[in-house]
């Protein structure tokens, strides 16, 4: 290098200046070349980031914005359908009968449907209503067979009836329990649907009335609706069956 610089003092001037030019040309190329790479590397780094985002896999987890919608009750759902399946079991037809003549048919119609076992539920006959009376049945053929052979009666309409149709001619009556405490009654309904059991107290307004099975080692206290027992014996009656 001190041999260089020494060749360099030894040059005439304008040698020497040409000289000095090419040298800081070629520190400037140098430089630039340096420049470029850098350029370049930082280039190439921004483009790998951002293929580092695009590439983030679309099935990874994302925070849940939305809030997670509750879960329906299964209680209350079965709750609901059981009512659903007791509204749909039940339908109301409107029976066609001679004019002034619905009482006898009403009894003709229920003596048929216990003689035969049909699901009848009620035979309605609505006060002011002349030439027709409304039976509640599971099915249209209970409601035929009801009707069928029955005199004054002229046929079951073929559309259902809705019960809205027939709400505003129907009242409710509350009834009256001819049941006593120490009566023995018979279960007609329930678990213990058959079973024998004492009265020994009674609630007229819930309509419940509490009562001790006959056959239970231990006799335990039951709650029942009075529409779900049936007097069988009373204290002073003889043995026979009470309706």
């Amino acid at each position: 290098m001190a041999d260089e610089e020494q060749k360099v003092e030894n040059m005439p001037e304008e040698q020497k200046a040409e000289e000095n030019h090419k040298t800081e040309e070629k520190a400037t190329e140098e430089s630039e070349a340096i420049e470029e790479v850098e350029s370049k590397t930082v280039e190439e780094s921004k483009s790998k980031g951002s293929e580092a985002v695009e590439e983030v896999p679309e099935d990874a987890e994302k925070p849940d914005k939305e809030e997670a919608e509750p879960e329906e009750d299964p209680e209350v759902e079965k709750e609901e359908e059981a009512a659903e399946g007791e509204l749909e079991c039940s339908h109301i037809f409107a029976l066609r009968t001679t004019a002034n003549r619905e009482d006898q048919v009403m009894d003709f119609v229920t003596s048929n449907a216990s003689k035969k076992k049909l699901e009848v539920y009620s035979v309605i006959r609505p006060h002011g209503m002349r030439g027709y009376i409304f039976l509640e049945a599971a099915a249209r053929g209970d409601a035929e067979q009801a009707a069928f052979g029955v005199p004054y009666a002229r046929g079951i309409l073929p559309n259902e009836i809705q019960y809205a149709e027939i709400e505003h001619m129907l009242e409710q009556a509350k009834v009256e329990y001819n049941i006593k405490k120490n009566d023995i009654v018979e279960i007609i309904s329930g678990a213990f649907k058959r079973e024998q059991a004492k009265v020994t107290r009674m609630d007229k307004g819930k309509e419940e009335v509490v009562v001790e099975l006959l056959q239970a080692a231990v006799p335990i206290p039951i709650t029942l609706k009075m529409d779900t027992v049936k007097v069988v014996r009373r204290e002073g009656d003889d043995d026979d069956d009470m309706e």
